[in-house]
């Protein structure tokens, strides 16, 4: 690999720009790379997801549909607001390695919200 490929491309790459990206995103981070299951349960932590979580535990408890579908658009809105807003810094978080995946979160939430809107559907006349 010749020193134009190796050596002057490496060094345009903005390193103090990754630095500061995983402060403002995780000021405590220690260094070590963050992997998925870590990121996913950062990202179930979060005060968003415990009152969406409250309001999914709601909606299965009182077999809602209207609660359901409320639900799931406010898991829709959180992860559209994870994965849309401001994905530049979030990119670089994830390069550095404070920010793990958040692919196997987006999962499990889609598959609570699957089960939660079969699990309150109308059932079946005639059968």
């Amino acid at each position: 690999m010749g020193p134009v490929r190796g050596g002057l491309i490496l060094s345009l790459l903005p390193g103090s720009a990754f630095a500061q990206s995983c402060a403002m995103q995780r000021p405590g981070w220690d260094g070590t790379p963050v992997s998925a299951v870590q990121e996913a349960t950062f990202l179930a932590a979060s005060p968003a997801s415990l009152l969406l979580m409250l309001g999914t535990a709601a909606a299965f408890r009182f077999k809602s549909q209207w609660g359901a579908l409320a639900v799931v658009m406010g898991w829709t809105a959180f992860v559209t607001f994870l994965t849309m807003l401001a994905p530049a810094p979030r990119k670089l978080a994830m390069a550095e390695g404070c920010i793990g995946s958040p692919a196997l979160f987006i999962g499990v939430i889609a598959a609570i919200c699957v089960g939660m809107i079969f699990y309150t559907a109308p059932p079946l006349k005639g059968r």
